[in-house]
């Protein structure tokens, strides 16, 4: 099989297409034929090594998981002899974080797994496209923040790939949505739920006093201190960058203050078995019409180094998909808007 492959840090270019032996089925494994999976924000940490705490996970001097990628969609090619839940010919999508992987033409994921059937409604892009942001942003917006009708929730990256999930769920929980995000992007967020939208080159949503009861920074680019004054009096700052200084507010506001505080959440380290959970709920609200694909381009396997320079560049609308057959590759980007 081919698999996109990285042995050192760096640009873009560091990552090649190369041959590998097909993966070994288990007896309550599934093997996938992925037919596309994405490149995201994990996917360019892990292939830059910054910021530097990122080689805690990816290997301190060099990477120790050559094949990157973690959310797939694709067609079940064989199964184990203990399996029941899938048949081969059956579409299927989900992912393998925080392992990788699925930058690869076979995978192999446990039955039990977080893995489900495509909903007819999606092609393969568009399903590999909900996973990332979905599983990422309901954690946070569920279970840390509660979200519950009548609360303001901001998101800052409305239009990025957990951003635009972020946008979507908090509108489904029936709280007021505000988005910020570039002018370029403004009709997306509003299609996808925001009431209102913040060009971030024009005002700073930071300015604002005792506003929101949620800021959800999805991009990791305001502190907790910036955005302090602008949450009400029991508000909740949610991050989900990594830093020191976040490392410290989230226990100390959240055993000792009476009101603002801050919190992250590392929803790539849950079990499986709760995003199995999760992605059953994907299932049901894209069904609804209540969840949609937002997928900034869509590229072949064998451009994968375009893929990461349109991530790096900090300002693709959704999720970059690489299509890993010629059947599923489209050329034109799309965007898919909240019916």
């Amino acid at each position: 099989m081919r698999t996109a492959v990285y042995e050192r840090y760096g640009a873009p270019d560091v990552v090649r297409i190369t041959e590998a032996d097909d993966p070994e089925l288990g007896e309550q494994e599934v093997l996938v034929r992925v037919e596309a999976s994405t490149v995201g924000a994990t996917d360019s940490a892990g292939r830059s090594g910054t910021p530097r705490f990122a080689r805690l996970f990816f290997g301190l001097t060099k990477p120790k998981h050559p094949v990157l990628g973690s959310d797939f969609a694709g067609v079940v090619e064989r199964v184990g002899a203990r399996t029941s839940r899938f048949a081969p010919g059956d579409r299927v999508f989900g992912t393998v974080a925080p392992a990788s992987g699925a930058h690869a033409e076979l995978l192999t994921i446990a039955e039990d797994g977080p893995i489900a059937l495509v909903p007819e409604r999606l092609d393969q892009a568009g399903a590999v496209a909900t996973v990332d942001g979905f599983l990422t942003a309901l954690p946070f917006l569920r279970d840390v923040a509660e979200v519950r009708p009548g609360q303001v929730v901001l998101v800052n990256g409305a239009s990025g790939t957990v951003g635009s999930a972020a946008v979507q769920l908090a509108r489904y929980f029936g709280a007021t949505v505000v988005g910020v995000c570039s002018a370029a992007h403004e009709p997306l967020v509003r299609s996808l739920g925001a009431e209102r939208v913040i060009d971030y080159t024009r005002d700073d949503f930071a300015d604002a006093r005792d506003t929101y009861d949620v800021i959800f920074d999805a991009v990791g680019k305001r502190s907790f201190g910036a955005c302090r004054r602008a949450l009400t009096r029991r508000g909740i700052y949610l991050t989900t960058v990594p830093s020191g200084p976040i490392m410290l507010q989230a226990p100390f506001t959240r055993w000792f203050s009476r009101g603002r505080r801050a919190a992250i959440a590392f929803t790539g380290l849950r079990d499986a078995r709760t995003k199995s959970e999760e992605l059953d709920l994907l299932v049901e609200l894209i069904v609804a019409g209540a969840f949609v694909p937002v997928v900034d381009m869509v590229v072949p396997f064998d451009d994968i180094v375009e893929a990461h320079r349109r991530v790096d560049t900090g300002h693709k609308a959704g999720s970059v998909v690489i299509a890993m057959t010629h059947a599923h590759h489209q050329t034109a980007a799309r965007t898919e808007a909240a019916s």
